[in-house]
């Protein structure tokens, strides 16, 4: 696999989106897959049912009924629309979760702190094989089987590109956002960050919520072996001179 391309929910509402997406797939078929989140889809729903989202450290709590609600949006609503709108752009895309044949594994990552929620463990890569091979676009919902047995587990979807990147031996991680990288605190991007610097943005508060998220599955994607890892807007699918290039160490920068 080339790219795993990682979709935040507002990169979704992108017009540009179908198309950025159908032309990176034309250009190298069969070596892409895509994960998605959509989390202000899963707070609008849990408000409308009565519900109030949380989170701590970028990634959402996750009660027993929040389960449910996130398997909806995220596996039904979310991941039916991405496809149906690749399909239209003449994407042979397929709809999955890392539930289907199992393939994404989680481990709980805190039940009382975190409720439903899971870190990836095991990816089993024979699914997402066999679509790349047949000639599919794996479009990935981020929930996972859980590794005790008991259900599902809500991975975040950042985490889940990473381990999915790390297990099908990808050459990038694209972890799309919705501003030009990661940013200094006067709100310019990098272009190139290690991960040392990384954990020190997350440390002093400068990257929190979700690109403290990020900045942790970039750092898990490259100790497991992941050669490039960007964040970049959308447009950087295309044009790899976009965003910030995530290295293992400052000696690694070119």
């Amino acid at each position: 696999m080339k790219t795993v391309v990682k979709l935040g929910g507002r990169a979704q509402s992108s017009p540009a989106l179908a198309s950025v997406l159908a032309a990176a797939w034309h250009a190298a078929p069969g070596a892409m897959a895509v994960v998605h989140g959509g989390g202000e889809e899963i707070s609008a729903m849990q408000r409308r049912l009565g519900g109030s989202p949380g989170f701590t450290g970028g990634r959402r709590v996750t009660s027993e009924d929040d389960i449910g609600v996130v398997r909806m949006v995220l596996s039904g609503l979310v991941n039916k629309r991405l496809v149906s709108m690749l399909v239209g752009a003449g994407v042979p895309a397929v709809g999955i979760s890392g539930e289907d044949a199992g393939f994404l594994e989680a481990q709980p990552l805190g039940v009382e702190e975190f409720g439903h929620v899971g870190m990836p463990g095991r990816v089993h890569t024979s699914l997402l094989s066999a679509l790349l091979d047949a000639g599919y676009l794996p479009v990935i919902s981020p929930l996972a089987a859980n590794g005790d047995g008991r259900g599902a587990l809500n991975v975040n979807g950042d985490d889940a590109a990473a381990a999915i990147a790390v297990a099908t031996g990808a050459e990038e991680l694209l972890l799309v956002a919705d501003v030009d990288g990661v940013l200094d605190a006067e709100g310019t991007a990098f272009d190139v960050l290690d991960v040392y610097a990384a954990r020190e943005l997350i440390a002093n508060g400068t990257a929190t919520n979700g690109m403290a998220a990020k900045l942790e599955a970039a750092h898990a994607a490259l100790a497991g072996g992941v050669a490039s890892v960007r964040v970049a807007p959308l447009p950087g699918v295309l044009d790899a001179s976009l965003g910030t290039t995530i290295t293992l160490a400052a000696s690694l920068v070119a």
